[in-house]
């Protein structure tokens, strides 16, 4: 217990300590007029209060992440916990105030703009493409888990497949809209319910006086697959949210667009990803004691049918019904804000206004199509859903390089302290690399050989790193 105190008690002071330190490094201008106003159109750029944009901003990145990846993250043991910590406070967290502040100054520019402008327009146009399949598969993975969920518990009538085309027609409605219509509205209560759904589970956890490891019993793996599933790299893919994840960067420049003063960046950017950090803790601490509980037979519980577990034992039918409603309804916030960014990211490559609904159409009606035709596959394949996850799982990480990797160039060029961009960058970059070696599901090499091969690809990119530095001239440092 005294380990996971002293997790979210360090969470805490990684916002006050380094969050502060990361915001006097970017150097917000109170006196700067925002996109929200330079840019104001009723529709994306809408001044709105910042409170709201916080929750917004949380409920956007979360979904799924912090609850399911946490849990799942659990099965490693201890080791989880040192990586939401580490990662959410000098990586994820940093990742997403960097990336949104960025997007603030470059007018609420979407991130293959921002990775464009600092890696080349080469890596823009793949980025463009690379993030638009990735944000197609968030709404596909989070259209198929809820629309399955509520199957489960509502009449025979109501499907799976009437809900797929409910929750279907919402991303329409939610993507095509106004920013402060829907989403502006029910967004802030949704995060409410997920923060208190936390917020519940953690009280029972001091109440009920849950037992729970410490970092002094050791960090080995108790993953019941550990021989081909090690903590590193697979743990960091496996915790995305809860630590870092290159989704949240594409869903910045929607509230980029809605802040007021650009002071309040390290509140709603840096903040959100510490409230989704202590969240992602709470839920990994309660899996380990489920998995403790259950042994073998846990590990073959569902995420879902975890979270129904927990909730109703420690909180009651009550209790239980308000979580399952929370991990219903966060991954659908998450999914529709993710097809909004694709197509906000398309109008962009197209130059298309997106003052009137009819432009918005052209662009939303071939995302939904492609994301409808995915859908399908998942359902008539047994296999399909989990391919499609492990697929998103990745790229959602190896988006995180290229931002990152943005962030470090932008440092440089701009006489920041580029260290503390350049060492999260080369860190996941080697997590990445390393992953498609070694993972059951990719190459599937030798361990120790793809420890090696992830090593190589991470001295190429510092070498490519510093033979970029090294050849600038002083007219291009701003």
């Amino acid at each position: 217990m005294i380990t996971f105190i002293l997790a979210i008690v360090a969470l805490i002071l990684g916002y006050m300590l380094y969050g502060k330190f990361a915001e006097k490094v970017f150097g917000p201008d109170p006196k700067r007029e925002t996109p929200a106003y330079t840019r104001q159109d009723g529709v994306d750029y809408i001044p709105m209060p910042t409170w709201k944009i916080f929750m917004i901003q949380f409920l956007n990145i979360a979904g799924l992440g912090p609850i399911f990846g946490a849990i799942l993250g659990a099965q490693f043991g201890t080791a989880a916990y040192i990586w939401i910590v580490v990662g959410c406070i000098f990586i994820g967290a940093f990742h997403d105030y960097f990336s949104g502040m960025i997007s603030l100054r470059e007018g609420g520019a979407n991130l293959p703009e921002i990775i464009g402008k600092y890696l080349g327009g080469t890596t823009k146009t793949v980025m463009r493409v690379f993030t638009v399949i990735l944000l197609v598969l968030v709404g596909v993975v989070f259209v198929s888990q809820p629309a399955s969920l509520l199957d489960k518990i509502t009449p025979d009538w109501m499907n799976n497949t009437f809900w797929i085309i409910v929750i279907f027609a919402y991303y329409l409605v939610a993507t095509l809209l106004p920013i402060d219509k829907v989403i502006g509205k029910v967004y802030p209560l949704f995060a409410f319910a997920l923060i208190f759904m936390a917020v519940g589970v953690l009280f029972m956890i001091f109440y009920n006086g849950i037992q729970l490891p410490e970092l002094t019993d050791g960090i080995a793996n108790s993953h019941p697959d550990k021989e081909t599933t090690p903590i590193f790299p697979i743990m960091c893919i496996t915790i995305a949210c809860g630590a870092i994840s290159g989704f949240h960067a594409t869903q910045s420049p929607l509230m980029a667009r809605c802040l007021k003063n650009e002071t309040l960046g390290r509140p709603v950017f840096y903040g959100a990803m510490i409230v989704e950090g202590i969240t992602a803790m709470i839920w990994a601490a309660a899996a380990i004691w489920f998995y403790r509980e259950k042994g073998a037979e846990g590990y073959q519980t569902s995420q879902a049918n975890i979270v129904y577990f927990i909730t109703e034992t420690w909180m009651g039918k009550v209790g239980s019904v308000l979580a399952m409603l929370g991990v219903i309804f966060a991954p659908i916030t998450s999914g529709d804000t993710a097809l909004r960014s694709a197509r906000l990211i398309l109008a962009d490559f197209f130059k298309m206004d997106q003052s009137k609904i009819a432009q918005r159409l052209m662009i939303s009606v071939p995302v939904f199509v492609a994301t409808a035709l995915i859908i399908v596959y998942s359902l008539s394949d047994a296999a399909g859903f989990g391919i499609i996850w492990r697929y998103f799982g990745w790229s959602n990480q190896a988006l995180s390089v290229f931002t990152l990797w943005s962030v470090t160039v932008y440092m440089v060029l701009n006489h920041k302290p580029w260290l503390m961009a350049f060492l999260p960058a080369l860190y996941m970059t080697v997590v990445c690399t390393t992953y498609l070696f070694i993972a059951p599901e990719c190459l599937h090499l030798d361990a120790n050989l793809s420890y090696i091969l992830g090593g190589v690809c991470g001295a190429a990119a510092v070498a490519v790193f510093f033979r970029w530095k090294n050849g600038l001239k002083p007219s291009t440092l701003k």
